[in-house]
């Protein structure tokens, strides 16, 4: 079963709020809401109020459906955040020298969806393919690590011997 809450016009620009939502997609329910309240971030009090509506929608809709769930066997399956209008929330702040600067305070819209299914297993990695069989060439030795002075360059770089030389 799966529920959804989004919250609209949240203050506070969509890349802030989306800082806060990539730390709790696909874990569960409690442990996001853990998230939420202890980080520091001012969109997280907001996106746990919309995480507490979606978890009641899942209980509403499971009453509806005439089914029992278990709230603790939720997990977050999508969380996006979606950039809101910023058109009315324009203002202006003095500047130097008689001038005004535009500021724009930003919306966002926030949706968050709950699932009781079971979680996709992560896919495993590939392994390599094998490449055809090619000569196998010998490694060749490495170089010694070149000195501060030298990856400098410049009068740095050149050996001792030139400068020298240069001074005479």
């Amino acid at each position: 079963m799966e529920a959804t809450a989004s919250a609209k016009y949240l203050r506070g620009s969509a890349q802030k709020a989306r800082l806060v939502v990539d730390m709790i997609r696909g874990k569960d329910v409690n442990q996001a809401l853990a998230i939420l309240r202890f980080s520091k971030k001012r969109a997280a009090g907001h996106i746990e109020k919309c995480m507490r509506s979606a978890i009641a929608n899942a209980n509403e809709a499971a009453e509806k459906a005439n089914i029992s769930i278990d709230p603790d066997d939720l997990w977050v399956r999508t969380a996006f955040v979606d950039r809101g209008p910023t058109k009315n929330r324009r203002r202006v702040r003095p500047a130097p020298q008689g001038r005004a600067y535009r500021e724009q305070r930003h919306f966002c819209h926030v949706t968050i969806s709950l699932s009781n299914d079971e979680r996709p297993q992560p896919k495993a990695p590939k392994a390599p393919k094998e490449a055809k069989t090619a000569p196998v060439e010998e490694e060749k030795p490495k170089k010694p690590a070149a000195s501060k002075a030298r990856k400098r360059g410049g009068a740095a770089a050149a050996p001792r011997a030139k400068r020298k030389k240069a001074e005479e």
